[in-house]
């Protein structure tokens, strides 16, 4: 019996704490909808790496780009190759889940089912790395940016943040070092190579495309076109065929 009352501290003491981790991690997403990042977890966690690894040799590139001066080309195509239900999903493609349950229970190639908006929450807050745990703040973070960010601003930081090279991190710096243009001049087959490397841009590369990132591309190209090209992303409701659309 006089454990009880050390028990209910405890238990008050953890939820304080619980609620106080939730109002602050709320807080920051709430204001890097208008404050711009200036550098995410991954960023971080591959800096380090390159420290304890003593990779002398290793520069991080990335600097913000706003909406207004990235191509149009760019979001559709990283729309296009990644999550063509983006814009009408709210974080989550359950469709796409189910999907790579069924293919794993029977054996096949697993494969992909991140949004868009999953890939931002682990590109800015969480680590790489495959745990029950990082799944799960993965969901928290995804919720949270879909409740406090329009779509456009998870698509811009996305942009922004995603792994495109070794080193090389958002559509600034991989436009100014594999096309040496600014990202405003970005054409469509430009953007489709950069979407094409997404989500293993350690695997695939830009500058020296293989033949399945040159394949990729021209598909990334051809769904474009049949979503409509940069207008797409103002649609009120999905095509019918992008249930099959997920290819990685």
């Amino acid at each position: 019996m006089p454990q009880l009352p050390l028990l209910r501290r405890l238990l008050r003491y953890a939820g304080i704490l619980l609620l106080s981790w939730v109002a602050l991690s709320w807080l920051v997403v709430f204001v890097l909808r208008f404050v711009p990042p200036w550098t995410s977890a991954v960023m971080m966690e591959r800096r380090l790496s390159a420290m304890i690894h003593g990779e002398k040799d290793f520069h991080l590139q990335h600097h913000w780009v706003p909406w207004s001066r990235i191509s149009p080309w760019v979001p559709i195509a990283m729309v296009a190759g990644e999550d063509q239900k983006f814009p009408f999903h709210h974080g989550f493609d359950f469709d796409s889940i189910q999907n790579a349950i069924d293919a794993a229970d029977d054996g096949r190639r697993l494969r992909g089912a991140s949004t868009i908006s999953q890939q931002t929450a682990k590109n800015l807050f969480l680590w790489n790395g495959r745990s029950f745990v990082r799944k799960g703040l993965e969901a928290y973070f995804t919720v949270l940016l879909e409740i406090t960010w329009p779509k456009q601003r998870i698509l811009e930081v996305y942009m922004n943040i995603a792994q495109l090279g070794d080193g090389i991190y958002g559509v600034g710096a991989a436009s100014e070092t594999y096309f040496h243009t600014s990202p405003a001049q970005l054409g469509p087959a430009q953007a489709a190579r950069l979407a094409a490397v997404l989500p293993s841009p350690d695997r695939f590369r830009v500058d020296r495309p293989s033949g399945y990132v040159m394949e990729r591309s021209r598909w990334i190209e051809q769904q474009v076109e049949q979503l409509g090209g940069p207008a797409y992303l103002q649609s009120k409701q999905p095509p019918r065929d992008t249930g099959n659309a997920r290819r990685r």
